[in-house]
């Protein structure tokens, strides 16, 4: 069980860093970190929509992966109680 909580935490560390860098690439209001990758230029071309798709596919994805990775902790915490 310990093995497992281990591999569990350690890939919440990971999930939660790539989460954290495919949201600051989202385009904001200011553009944001988008735009040192070219997301301004491309933005202004008026072809951004598939990158900016599979950037938020890539994003729920993660978020979800992050999510049941938090409740498999959570249950694996609790029942190790017992």
């Amino acid at each position: 069980m310990q093995i497992l909580e281990f591999v569990l935490q350690v890939f919440l560390g990971v999930t939660s860093l790539l989460l954290t860098l495919l949201i600051l690439l989202h385009k904001g209001r200011g553009g944001g970190l988008s735009d040192m990758f070219g997301g301004g230029m491309s933005s202004a071309m008026g072809s951004s929509g598939l990158a900016e798709r599979n950037l938020n596919r890539f994003t729920i994805v993660l978020a979800l992966v992050w999510f049941v990775t938090i409740v498999g902790l959570g249950l694996l915490t609790k029942f190790a109680e017992l």
